[in-house]
């Protein structure tokens, strides 16, 4: 007989998975009418019973044989207390159909049902290594059953669910299966099932009566929560295939065997409803307007991993999560922080063990700046935890100290909050903490950064502000919580100090993530799109003229440098950029509503000066073309331009009878710009460092670039385009970036590193800190004797103005005067102390091994670096050169229009810290007169068209002559004093004195047609050029 490929033959497989046997078996051998009476002979496989379609109750949907079996063997007394009522299984059936209908069937599950004075245990837990015989027992009388071609419909009776998973009686998952053999697909077909083909408005398809409906065929599984018709969104359930979408061959069954073979186990899916399905939204909340999260795959193997790991190894243990952005790390940080308070250890003497019955963390501390996040796990453990009060706010540092001592289970802080009361906390070694560190998403400020150094024992922080990572890094180097701590780290982009800390090392000595949900995955399963597919850049071309007659010498490599960020930030050219950014963005995302008119943009300056400046040239333009939107700007501190202080409050004049939501309300916002720019009425967001990580703004489509971005931070900028927007319809041909500063093959190289698996090569080479040792030593900045003086006075604690700051002085005096070191000796060696400042940082709590010198030399160099004060004679003359030159050209042309950039599929590895110390370069400064550096720098930049600098400006004179030789020009433009007419008629008078001129300028007029930002930037300097 040939095989079977059809559906039944795979309905056929799953059941006997789960069962042992399944129904075609049972009917060759004639025992199907046996079935019944010998039902525990036929729960072998994973210990299900067989259902039968006809022991379903459509009206109620239970499996009437398992319901009422399962509470008389195993409640029998409270049944008693209802059987002397003559309806007394009709009240069972409405109470428990009511209660369903209001709350789901998640509640009943974890809660019971209470009908009268009886209450019923509708699910028993799942026990521990340390339960009880009586526990582990009734886990055992839980009847879990699968039933085929369910008839679920009370109108349609003839209709039928391929596959039912029932819980004593409970349907908790439907199924509709398909078979690649016969050509049908779970993706198009199973999804197309349940959302044409089935009435959810029957009891068995409304919401929250299952907790997942699943569509699976031999090579993919999805699933939904809610079944709503054709608007049902369906989400993959797979493992994932060489770092992207889809399930990796399997040699034992078919691709998708894991969904029987691991998930609809009895002890999976009982730890899925005790500890991962939720529902969120307010208590009181109608069950209609909740969401019903499940679990995706990534996200149930990630925790449970975690937790398996954590029982058997104990604590002390480091862990790298290397999860995209878009995976859902909120959901998995809850619950691995819940989870890990239930863990228990395997056996007695694992480290940090009190005993299997005792739990192995005292407290989980998360670890995070998403305030949405803090919120999240306190509503969560609510659904969670029978006791509520576990969680401690985070509101200050004081109820910090207060949690932790008082026991509380789970703590959730920010970076900044944490390290303020790490000095002040008595001696916890006795207490053993789960770390949960959401770093990727920290976008603290300078001074943020400043306290947490001094938190952790630091010295002020440099002048440019730390990465997020080496801050986790620097703070557990620190206190070395090595023996009551475990830390697990959430990441999108591991840097190398991240994967030596954090990662796993294999035999090979390469560092590797403990966990890895891959961009490449997430972007192919369409959790989130992909930012790279629409990739316009821009190159300016400009030229500048002398103001002045003489002709000064100057450096020429920083003067081309100073010239060009002169040129950038100059407001004429920010000008230029603000309106083709603008044109752009309503042109092709406001006049065409996407995302229902919702859709948002950001643009990204270079400084805060740049980004004020950013701001007041878009919102003059926008109220020239009548303000039909808001915009809004963010940085941190205050700035002063052109003698005014400003600060994003004062500039943002946010209304305040627009802001009508509640912190009581579902999603709540708390951050204020965040919450504004949500608004409908805010459409675009202008930042220079705030908000490029940890800002998650779905409706966000168009990001304008005008910054460097490489490495880390460029993948997170341009990440906050790619969250997923389901109910306003966004997709990957929604997103634009314009990038006005980077070329593709830049942002090609640092997405690159971090598209699939991110390793590390092999471990840092910790001699360089001798070779750095060695060499500051012999410079002569600080005695020996000083360092050691210095340390053990900080660490007992003394005033730091009359015992500290006496020994750093010496230090300083002999840096800046006593030693005479010139400049290259005095930059050499500040290199060195911050090179060694910063590799011990990251690698000390990495080492096997202590070195009391390095520690000692750490702090002394941390204090002592921010007084080395090195004077840059250059930097008045280059202020000079800035004074001697004019701009009196720029332009843009677009160089890719909608790239989709290709990233490498292959794995990234990363090469540890340089184990070379650096020092200062000896090369010796070039001076150049003012016009040879005029003439080269316009010759590297002014490069618009084929033509010569000098032919541009001729074509530039002959178009401006025309314009005011039009008969129109003078009444219609020049004296013209309605801005939104004049320019108007600028535009008219210059497309006709191109049209006439088009025969001779052939090439300018085919760039500026195939080019509308070309075109903008070329009229905008004729404006300047008939202004003058």
């Amino acid at each position: 007989m040939p095989s079977q490929t059809n559906e039944q033959a795979l309905e056929a497989s799953i059941e006997k998975r789960l069962t042992g046997t399944c129904l075609e078996e049972l009917k060759d051998k004639g025992q199907l009418n046996l079935l019944h009476e010998r039902q525990e002979a036929y729960r072998a496989g994973n210990g299900y019973y067989i259902g039968l379609a006809e022991d379903y109750n459509a009206k109620y949907a239970i499996d009437e044989i398992r319901f009422w079996h399962f509470l008389e063997t195993t409640q029998a007394e409270e049944l008693a207390k209802l059987q002397k009522q003559n309806d007394w299984k009709l009240k069972i059936l409405e109470r428990l159909d009511r209660m369903i209908k209001k709350h789901g069937v998640l509640r009943l599950l974890r809660k019971g049902l209470e009908v009268d004075d009886a209450h019923f245990i509708l699910l028993y837990q799942l026990p521990l290594a340390s339960s009880s015989e009586a526990v582990k027992k009734a886990f055992e009388s839980n009847e879990f059953s699968v039933t085929r071609q369910v008839r679920y419909s009370l109108t349609a009776t003839g209709e039928e669910i391929d596959m039912v998973i029932f819980v004593n009686g409970l349907p908790i998952i439907t199924t509709e299966l398909k078979n690649h053999w016969t050509g049908q697909n779970a993706k198009v077909h199973g999804q197309a099932q349940y959302k044409f083909k089935r009435d959810v408005t029957q009891p068995l398809l409304q919401f929250g009566r299952c907790i997942v409906h699943f569509a699976v065929d031999t090579e993919e599984v999805y699933m939904t929560t809610k079944l709503a018709g054709a608007e049902t969104f369906f989400l993959p359930f797979n493992l994932g295939y060489k770092h992207g979408k889809g399930n990796p061959p399997n040699p034992f069954g078919h691709r998708t065997a894991y969904l029987w073979e691991e998930i609809l186990t009895r002890q999976s899916l009982t730890n899925i409803i005790q500890h991962f399905v939720r529902f969120d939204g307010k208590e009181g909340d109608s069950l209609s307007k909740k969401n019903l999260y499940f679990p995706r795959y990534h996200q149930l193997n990630v925790v449970r991993k975690l937790i398996t790991d954590a029982s058997t190894k104990g604590v002390g243990q480091t862990y790298l999560i290397q999860h995209s952005a878009g995976s859902g790390k909120s959901n998995s940080i809850t619950w691995a922080a819940y989870q890990l308070i239930e863990t228990y250890p395997q056996t007695d003497n694992i480290p940090g063990s009190k005993g299997i019955s005792n739990p192995l963390f005292d407290s989980v501390i998360v670890v995070t700046d998403r305030r949405l996040l803090d919120k999240q796990l306190r509503e969560n453990i609510k659904e969670f935890s029978e006791v509520k009060n576990i969680v401690a706010p985070a509101y200050s540092s004081k109820e910090l100290k207060e949690a932790l001592e008082g026991g509380k289970r789970i703590i959730t802080t920010t970076i900044q909050k944490f390290p303020f009361i790490v000095d002040g906390i008595a001696d916890l070694s006795d207490k053993r903490f789960a770390v949960i560190i959401d770093e990727a998403h920290s976008s603290q400020s300078g001074s943020a950064a400043d306290n947490m150094n001094k938190a952790m024992g630091g010295g002020e922080s440099e002048e440019e502000e730390g990465d997020p990572q080496d801050k986790i890094l620097e703070a557990m180097r620190a206190r070395k919580m090595r023996g009551n701590a475990s830390y697990l780290a959430f990441t999108a982009t591991p840097k190398n100090a991240t994967l030596e800390k954090f990662g796993i090392k294999g035999e090979d000595g390469k560092f590797r993530p403990f966990h890895l949900y891959s961009m490449k995955q997430a972007i192919e399963e369409g959790f989130i799109l992909d930012v790279l597919a629409n990739y316009t850049t821009y190159k300016s071309y400009y030229e500048i003229e002398k103001s002045i007659e003489d002709n000064p010498l100057f450096d020429s490599v920083k003067a081309q440098k100073k010239l060009r960020a002169f040129v950038e930030r100059n407001p004429e050219t920010i000008t230029t950029k603000a309106e083709i950014m603008l044109d752009h963005f309503i042109t092709h995302v406001v006049n065409k509503k996407k995302l229902k008119g919702k859709a948002k943009a950001m643009v990204i300056t270079q400084s805060i000066e740049s980004a004020i400046n950013y701001y007041f040239a878009l919102k003059k333009l926008l109220e020239s073309k009548g303000a039909p939107f808001r915009i809004a700007i963010a940085f941190s501190g205050k700035k002063k331009l052109k003698g005014i202080e400003y600060t994003e409050d004062d500039l943002n004049n946010f209304p305040p009878e627009l802001d009508i939501t509640k912190p009581t309300d579902p999603g709540y916002i708390s951050d204020r710009i965040a919450r504004y720019f949500n608004m409908d009425e805010y459409r675009v967001l202008v930042v220079a460092n705030k908000y490029l990580t940890g800002f998650d703004q779905p409706k966000l489509t168009a990001m304008y670039v005008d910054k460097k971005l490489q490495g880390v931070l460029a993948v997170q900028a341009l990440s906050r385009l790619n969250r997923s927007a389901d109910k306003l319809g966004k997709k990957t041909e929604d997103l634009f970036v314009l990038d006005f500063f980077n070329s593709t093959d830049d942002i090609k190289t640092a997405f690159d590193d971090f598209y699939t698996s991110t390793t590390l090569s092999k471990a840092t080479d910790v001699n360089v800190l001798h070779e750095l040792k060695s060499s500051l030593d012999a410079v002569g900045v600080y005695e020996w004797s000083e360092v050691i003086d210095f340390a053990t006075k900080y660490f007992e604690g003394l005033d730091a103005d009359s015992h500290l700051s006496p020994i750093l002085q010496k230090g300083e005096d002999r840096f800046n005067g006593e030693l005479e070191l010139d400049d290259k000796a005095k930059i050499d060696f500040k290199i060195k102390a911050k090179q060694f400042v910063k590799i011990y940082g990251q690698i000390a709590s990495i080492m096997p091994f202590e070195i009391v010198k390095w520690e000692q030399l750490f702090w002394y160099l941390k204090f002592l670096i921010p007084k080395l004060v090195i004077a840059d004679p250059t930097i008045d003359a280059l202020d000079e050169l800035l004074n001697s030159v004019d701009l009196s050209t720029y332009g843009l042309e677009r160089v890719k229009l909608n790239a989709s950039i290709g990233l490498d599929a292959s794995e990234t590895e990363l090469d540890p810290q340089n184990p070379n110390p650096r020092g200062a370069h000896g090369t010796e400064e070039e001076k150049d007169p003012l016009d040879l550096i005029i003439k080269s720098f316009n010759e590297r930049w002014f490069q618009g068209w084929e033509a010569t600098p000098e032919e541009q400006r001729v074509k530039f004179v002959n178009i401006a002559q025309s314009m005011r030789a039009h008969p129109d020009f003078r009444t219609k433009y020049e004296e013209n004093t309605d801005g939104q007419n004049r320019e108007i008629a600028f535009k008219k008078i210059f497309e006709e004195v191109m049209g006439k001129q088009r025969k001779n300028e052939m090439d300018l007029y085919r760039l500026m047609t195939n080019d509308e930002a070309f075109k903008l930037a070329i009229q905008d300097t004729i404006k300047r050029m008939l202004a003058a």
